[in-house]
């Protein structure tokens, strides 16, 4: 196992030793983030999952009732109304707070249905088909919130787990080997010093007598 290379004092004994305490502490905070972010990621992606499923089966809805809409009344008919139909979004940016950090995201707000054309030109498959696909593009923006939301989380896991493993598998070991080696040290010097303060104190009491 290696070892830090600072010379074995007291000083950097008692430095050591709070640098290490440090270390398992900061451990075991960063492991305990991991572990709420990895729940919080998880929760994330299963709420992907419900809302894909609401996606495929909304997609599939819309373009039924929209190929119903072109058997009704034509490809040219259709593209002519589509052209007056402007519908405005708009976006706002959010954070999403979580164990002390910002994760910024956005929002968007899905225009609402209203009329886009005369009630003498209106008919019901076609105004089934807008309601579905207004339908579809608010799961399509709450889908896009999520899929961001998720990308910051799995970043930030992965950052986590990186300092989580530095701390684990390299500062601490080293820090917890450097401790042993500089008490070692320490223990020899106050040995070798006590063996030659009693080999001193021998000989001055022999050159007394």
């Amino acid at each position: 196992m290696a070892k830090l290379n600072i010379p074995p004092t007291k000083s950097n004994l008692h430095r050591l030793k709070q640098s290490g305490q440090i270390a398992r502490e900061g451990y075991e905070l960063l492991d305990q983030k991991r572990e709420i972010l990895v729940i919080e990621l998880m929760s994330y992606l299963e709420r992907t999952k419900r809302v894909e499923k609401d996606m495929d089966k909304l997609i599939s809805d819309a373009y039924q009732s929209f190929t119903k809409a072109v058997q009704s009344y034509g490809h040219k008919e259709i593209e002519d109304r589509s052209r007056s139909i402007k519908y405005p979004f708009s976006m706002q940016k959010k954070t999403l707070k979580l164990m002390g950090m910002n994760l910024p995201s956005a929002h968007v707000d899905p225009p609402r249905m209203n009329l886009q054309y005369s009630f003498l030109n209106t008919n019901a498959i076609i105004d089934e088909t807008s309601k579905k696909f207004l339908k579809l593009i608010s799961v399509l923006c709450e889908m896009a919130e999520i899929r961001t939301i998720v990308w910051r989380l799995s970043r930030e896991v992965k950052k986590t787990q990186r300092r989580v493993n530095a701390l684990e598998k390299i500062v601490i070991p080293e820090t917890e080997e450097t401790l042993k080696f500089i008490e070692g040290a320490l223990e020899e010097r106050e040995r070798d010093e006590l063996f030659i303060t009693k080999m001193v104190k021998s000989k001055l009491q022999e050159d007394e007598k």
